[in-house]
């Protein structure tokens, strides 16, 4: 059966993380969908303009149908779904079943803490002050992907950190990340030598 991946969309969405998220989990022959939950098109945080695939409205139910949820990160856009109690709900709910997975990354992993999920879990997101003191409760950790210990919980940290969070979700839903990375040259990365 094809797994299926609901990616959370709002203004001032971090779109690069959106981008690559979307891509690599549809390289994955996922169904994979860009709910937005302010309006068809959605302006990322650097003017870049996305359409979504859906629109949700008041009845949440068939986005809880969906294999993982994802939070991509953007200061603008996880405030709004921190303010937004569909997306809490729909973040309580795959973070409850054990047949789910629940995925965050960069500012997102706020929107766990704002559901009340964080507590006790193991968990990464944006460095800094803004976001590290609201996982006092989790274990905090500086892995560029992190998973909980039943490993149904995936956050990652940043811009630069979008390839390797999607190829942990494509992995954990059954998916084979390393052909995606070896058509993206991926693992060549390690031999360019930073000198910017």
């Amino acid at each position: 059966m094809t797994k299926k991946v609901c990616v959370i969309l709002a203004n001032n969405c971090e779109e690069g993380e959106v981008a690559e998220i979307i891509d690599v989990m549809r390289r994955a022959k996922f169904e994979t969908a860009g709910v937005s939950i302010e309006g068809e098109i959605v302006t990322g945080q650097h003017g870049v303009r996305i359409v979504a695939d859906a629109v949700m409205g008041s009845d949440i139910e068939p986005y809880k149908e969906y294999d993982a949820l994802v939070l991509p990160g953007g200061w603008g856009a996880t405030d709004t779904m921190k303010a937004d109690p569909r997306v809490l709900e729909l973040v309580k709910h795959y973070a409850a079943a054990p047949d789910k997975y629940m995925c965050a990354m960069c500012a997102a992993p706020s929107v766990l803490a704002a559901a009340g999920v964080s507590k006790g879990k193991t968990l990464t997101s944006y460095p800094g002050p803004k976001l590290e003191p609201l996982f006092a409760d989790a274990n905090y950790v500086n892995d560029t992907v992190a998973f909980d210990d039943d490993r149904h919980l995936i956050t990652s940290r940043g811009p630069a950190t979008s390839l390797p969070f999607a190829f942990a979700i494509v992995d954990a839903l059954g998916g084979d990340s390393a052909f995606i990375k070896g058509r993206f040259l991926y693992n060549a990365l390690k031999d360019w030598p930073d000198r910017a």
